[in-house]
């Protein structure tokens, strides 16, 4: 896959990672709050690692609109 960091939403994907944990959390394991605190506090790379690490497809977050600013 060749999706640049930079045309990522990180926001969104953020945001994504978050709500999938916190799912976790309810329906299996505690443990799952590490993993959000582990979003809330990821670079934009580690964010990318996370996301992938759980398949999330990431061309799902590109950003279409290249005025959208950050």
């Amino acid at each position: 896959m060749n999706i640049d960091i930079k045309d990522i939403d990180i926001d969104r994907l953020r945001s994504d990672l978050i709500d999938y944990f916190m799912a976790i959390v309810f329906c299996v394991s505690q443990v799952a709050f590490m993993n959000i605190s582990e979003v809330e506090n990821a670079s934009d790379e580690k964010l990318i690692e996370i996301a992938l690490s759980n398949n999330f497809d990431l061309s799902n977050y590109v950003i279409i609109d290249k005025t959208y600013k950050r």
